[in-house]
């Protein structure tokens, strides 16, 4: 089997590198990305704030402790897609086989590339043609597979340029922190560390039986990444346009309260569903069927999100406002569209930790268990009905 040549690349401080570019004299401040309120967390940090020890997922209010002078915008996701989609075209007309992994990440697959003229030298000219034509930093780690290559990005960064070969998978990740494994997961880390597994190396001398039993089929991929093993393709890039669940009543209804748990189960569903494949909404559409067919949509733009209860408080005041004819419903259905690929922390600019862990705690039990493991009590009842 031929060898792969897989490219990782990362945006470097992204969100703040998108700010610098529309306004200059951001440049060489500390400046922090987040809400303005305190209860905000921080979404991405300069250079310069991170030299006072602030870091992303930080609550802001403890950033402004660490340095006072500091500047805080709120983030401007519309900008920062804008910015990601230029990337993502200079990427598709250039590279073999690309796939968007995040807003600011991608992988390429360059295998072969070196018969012409060399993975190494073409990833390069790639990145000063992104540099160019975008203004935007960026690091690349070029190795034999997906694990390894996103692996190099981190190390190099900022502005890296790293290139594994095969003959030195094992000993550039003997030495690193197992924090440094993609998917590891707060847990596990602390787990494996209370077992005095600290860095990559001691992980992959445990016996993959072990592991196996610890965690299922993740230990058995966590055994293989400490080795350096990763077959996962790259994935040929292809937006998503919107997703949405609609369900028509066995007999036409007047009962709003029951349209509103419907509606609700809908948004509880497609939120979760949002946040499991890496995406954001910026656009809701609630429908309406009425008992004579006529159908009525209505629509809002919103800042990209995948949260719950801020997709709850758009959908309902969406019904309040279209529903106005007083007819019985024959059918309901919700929409979200404009959809981002992004990490599900980056979008709860203005939300609590305690916002965060919840969610994360939801998702890690739904993931494990199943969606209808943890659902309000609210939409409980209509699960059968709506998850199909």
């Amino acid at each position: 089997m031929e060898e792969r040549s897989i490219v990782h690349m990362d945006l470097d401080t992204f969100f703040v590198s998108c700010e610098i570019r529309q306004n200059p004299q951001l440049g060489n401040i500390p400046l922090i990305i987040g809400g303005n309120s305190d209860r905000a967390v921080v979404a991405s940090c300069s250079m310069e704030a991170r030299k006072f020890g602030i870091r992303s997922a930080m609550p802001v209010r403890h950033a402004k402790i660490l340095c006072p002078q500091a500047k805080i915008i709120n983030p401007d996701m519309d900008l920062y897609s804008k910015c990601s989609h230029e990337v993502t075209q200079i990427m598709e007309e250039s590279a073999p086989v690309m796939e968007r992994a995040s807003i600011d990440e991608f992988y390429l697959d360059v295998s072969g590339m070196d018969k012409f003229i060399g993975c190494y030298k073409w990833t390069n000219e790639l990145v000063r043609k992104v540099n160019k034509e975008t203004g935007l930093p960026i690091s690349f780690g070029l190795s034999i597979n997906k694990t390894v290559s996103k692996i190099a990005t981190t190390e190099g960064k900022p502005k890296g340029k790293l290139n594994i070969a095969s003959s030195m998978v094992r000993p550039f990740l003997n030495p690193l922190s197992i924090r440094r494994i993609p998917g590891l997961g707060t847990e596990k880390y602390e787990e494996l560390a209370r077992s005095s597994i600290h860095i990559i190396e001691q992980l992959a001398e445990v016996d993959i039986e072990l592991l196996h039993k610890m965690y299922g089929k993740d230990g058995i991929k966590l055994w293989h990444k400490a080795h350096g093993i990763d077959n996962t393709p790259v994935e040929p890039y292809k937006e998503a346009k919107s997703i949405s669940k609609s369900l028509t009543f066995d007999q036409d209804t007047i009962d709003i309260k029951k349209v509103k748990t419907l509606l609700a189960a809908f948004v509880e569903n497609l939120s979760h569903q949002l946040r499991e494949d890496g995406w954001l909404t910026s656009i809701v559409t609630i429908k309406i069927r009425y008992s004579n067919f006529d159908t009525s949509p209505k629509q809002k733009r919103i800042a990209h999100t995948a949260l719950d209860k801020t997709l709850q408080r758009v959908v309902e005041d969406l019904f309040d406002k279209l529903y106005d004819r007083r007819m019985r419903i024959r059918l309901v259905g919700v929409s979200f569209s404009g959809l981002l690929r992004s990490s599900p922390q980056i979008n709860l600019f203005d939300d609590t930790e305690k916002d965060i862990n919840l969610l994360s705690t939801v998702d890690k039990i739904r993931k494990r268990f199943g969606f209808k493991a943890v659902m309000t009590a609210q939409t409980l009842g209509w699960y059968q009905q709506v998850i199909k």
